[in-house]
């Protein structure tokens, strides 16, 4: 127990911000050798401290009361200072066809995914809490007190009760359930690409000094009626974009002060410097220039350099081409023959076929893909490949390893704060309302501020495409959620650092069980249902109010150095909805969801209420805010991948319970344990090699390529149901 005098914020953080950080963790240690302090609920914990039922009600009311203040604040900004659109539940554009027309199709995916999560959450949420919430509430093991929150969870069950049967059916029977909702997403993902891009190979690894031409005859000389349209080398177009974007804003500005002039007859002055119509007054080094004059030699200054480096783009040719054939056939053929052959799960790279450009070419160090949609290039990072672009990546995430290494939660960053007393202010705050409320929104502000940091990491690495990013995007920030939000959390730990000194000590074993079982304290799921309302009502009214890009919509606006230019701005602030840190925030909340749903199965409901209102937000902001995307489909398939890693944690968790109340070898333990490999194995079999296809999460329909490449040879397979099968077997 506690005492002395109050505790300070740093203290009220770490106990409100998931009840078992640093506190629980010295207490585990302490008393290792009882497992009462991990069954009872009498810690000193400022989530419990005068609020019942874990402060949830508390919450719920405050969070909600924020959704509506934030609401009026978007009413308003939207009306006032933005302008961006109404607040409207976009009732009009409710039909994926009109969503396919306005935003492409990556958002009907998107918003089919998440009403899939729906559907799944409503079976999960009906069986959770009308069976597995009246089966927790009839146990006996902690304290008859209708406010306490550890009833409802499975730690108030005994360990020989018969009922921790239906917790492992049920988490089971989740899996089995995430698996059949995602195949009805998957096939209705009918991705429609462009003809031509179908029909167009990306060729990375040519011989820099290579000519159109060469190609071209190479591939009709090595492939038997194949027939080329067009060959394309890749050349570095970086600054060469740079001067054209600059050039047309300056355009833009001219004519806007030109038609000012002609109107009002009164030449304009301007300060042509970084902020510079902030300017009251003029200086030395900040003198005015008349706006016409300015931007006209601005203008032939930008010409003459976009001239020059346009004469010099023919000279600094890139090692990759694009390569567009008469039809969708060829290309698949010369796909397959350039890239690994499948052998019962094996993948072995043979020798494409040759021609006499072939040793000119270098076709031997060539890699071979479908070319991505022109939307969907970052033209300007081609040039950022090879050892560079390696080195690059490299640097960034070791990096990024580093920081987050030390400051992976919340917690230790706000540790690191107290010590240079920054948080001194309000250390003797023991409201029991501001101690319940200020932890989950420091909580969630600090969860979003890391993941930010984890997005610009995959952004600052310059991937070639759009897609790739996003993905990037996605598996990082996930992995660094869950580890942040969920795992360490759970097992009180505060960052990686401590995570690997604990996993690597001694004592490991010796305190591993006291560990898990600082995960079933039970009142501990009382602090994630606060972290999903908190998504809910306060997570998702920032993302209908897009703070940060509010904040960079007016640092763009300060930095502007003329009413044109904040005209143009103005113009041209809309940017693409990001895909890949948008499911990875859904999966996370998701998977906090899933995980808990049976040892606190009151976090369901309030996980269903996230992704109703994320939805709605969602959906109108890419309906009024955010530009249509072009990605390929590798993004929305990686998503559904991650998705099945929520129900295998349940069953890690129920595992864990089971090992440490019962021991191993009882009967719950060993079947929940049989599950989880099983799951584990097939997993990884389909993941890695491709195996159990119809017992995975995409809705497959395959035909062996062996037997598409013989119809097609007798010239009775279609070229459309070649290509399919080419990117099923190869892809």
């Amino acid at each position: 127990q506690l005492s002395g005098p109050p505790w300070t914020l740093t203290e009220q953080v770490l106990f409100g911000w998931w009840i078992i950080l640093s506190t629980a963790r010295d207490n585990c240690s302490a008393l290792n050798t009882s497992k009462d302090f991990c069954y009872s609920a009498r810690i000193r914990s400022t989530v419990l401290q005068g609020l019942p039922f874990g402060g949830v009600p508390t919450v719920l009311a405050l969070d909600f009361m924020g959704f509506l203040v934030l609401l009026f604040v978007f009413s308003f900004l939207r009306k006032v200072a933005w302008d961006y659109g109404r607040l409207a539940l976009v009732s009009d554009a409710d039909r994926d066809d009109e969503i396919r027309e306005k935003c492409g199709e990556d958002a009907v995916h998107y918003l089919s995914f998440q009403r899939h999560i729906i559907g799944l959450l409503v079976v999960v949420g009906v069986l959770s809490v009308g069976i597995i919430l009246p089966v927790n509430f009839s146990g006996d093991l902690l304290d008859n007190n209708a406010y306490s929150f550890g009833r409802t969870t499975i730690a108030n069950l005994k360990s020989e009760n018969n009922l921790l049967w239906l917790h492992t059916t049920f988490a089971f029977l989740y899996l089995l359930l995430t698996v059949y909702s995602m195949r009805r997403h998957t096939s209705k993902m009918h991705y429609k690409e462009d003809d031509l891009v179908k029909r167009t190979l990306f060729i990375n690894g040519i011989n820099r000094y290579a000519e159109e031409g060469q190609i071209k005859q190479h591939f009709e000389q090595a492939y038997e009626n194949c027939v080329v349209l067009e060959a394309r080398i890749c050349y570095d177009v970086a600054r060469l974009m740079y001067l054209d974007s600059e050039r047309k804003k300056t355009e833009r500005s001219k004519k806007f002060y030109t038609d000012l002039l002609a109107k009002e007859h009164v030449p304009t002055m301007i300060n042509p410097k970084p902020c510079g119509h902030l300017c009251c007054c003029v200086i030395k080094g900040c003198e005015q220039e008349e706006a016409v004059s300015y931007y006209t030699k601005l203008e032939a200054k930008l010409r003459e350099e976009y001239k020059k480096e346009r004469e010099k783009v023919n000279t600094k040719p890139l090692d990759m081409a694009f390569v567009t054939f008469q039809n969708e056939a060829m290309a698949a053929v010369i796909l397959k023959d350039f890239n690994a052959c499948q052998c019962q799960g094996c993948h072995c790279r043979r020798e494409p076929k040759s021609s006499p450009f072939s040793s000119i070419l270098q076709t031997y160090n060539w890699t071979v893909t479908y070319a991505p949609d022109p939307q969907n290039v970052y033209w300007e990072h081609l040039s950022i490949g090879g050892l560079t672009w390696w080195l690059r990546c490299f640097i960034i995430n070791c990096f990024l390893f580093i920081l987050l290494f030390f400051l992976t939660t919340p917690a230790i960053i706000i540790s690191t704060m107290d010590k240079f007393n920054v948080t001194k202010p309000v250390e003797y705050l023991n409201n029991p309302i501001i101690t319940q409320f200020f932890p989950t929104l420091l909580l969630w502000s600090f969860s979003a501020l890391l993941p930010t940091i984890v997005y610009y990491s995959a952004f600052f690495e310059a991937h070639w495409t759009r897609s790739g990013e996003n993905r990037t995007t996605m598996h990082k920030c996930y992995t660094f959620l869950i580890f942040m939000v969920l795992l360490l959390p759970s097992l009180g730990l505060s960052s990686l650092d401590v995570f690997f000194r604990w996993l690597f000590d001694k004592t490991f074993l010796d305190k591993a069980t006291v560990r898990f079982e600082c995960v079933f304290l039970p009142d501990n799921g009382a602090f994630f249902v606060n972290y999903v309302i908190a998504s809910a009502f306060i997570g998702n009214a920032m993302d209908l109010l897009r703070i940060p890009g509010l904040l960079m919509y007016m640092i763009r606006l300060c930095l502007a150095r003329s009413a044109a230019e904040r005209r143009n701005v103005k113009k041209h602030q809309a940017y693409e909805f990001q895909f890949g840190a948008a499911y990875a925030w859904l999966m996370n909340v998701f998977t906090v969801v899933m995980t808990y749903s049976i040892t606190c199965p009151i976090i369901v409901p309030f996980g269903l209420m996230y992704m109703l209102l994320k939805h709605l937000v969602d959906r109108y902001n890419m309906y009024y805010a955010y530009l249509p995307s072009k990605l390929d489909k590798k993004i929305h398939s990686g998503a559904v991948n991650q998705v099945v890693a929520a129900p295998i944690l349940c069953l890690f968790w129920l595992l864990f319970f089971s090992t440490v109340r019962a021991g191993f070898v009882a009967a719950t333990s060993l079947f929940t344990f049989v599950v989880l490999i099983v799951t584990i194995i097939i997993c990884l079999s389909h993941v890695v090699f491709g195996h159990f296809k119809y017992l995975s999460a995409h809705n497959y329909k395959v035909r062996f390529w062996k037997y598409c490449c013989l119809d097609y040879i007798n010239g009775l397979f279609s070229h459309t149901s070649l290509r399919i099968c080419a990117s099923l077997c190869v892809l």
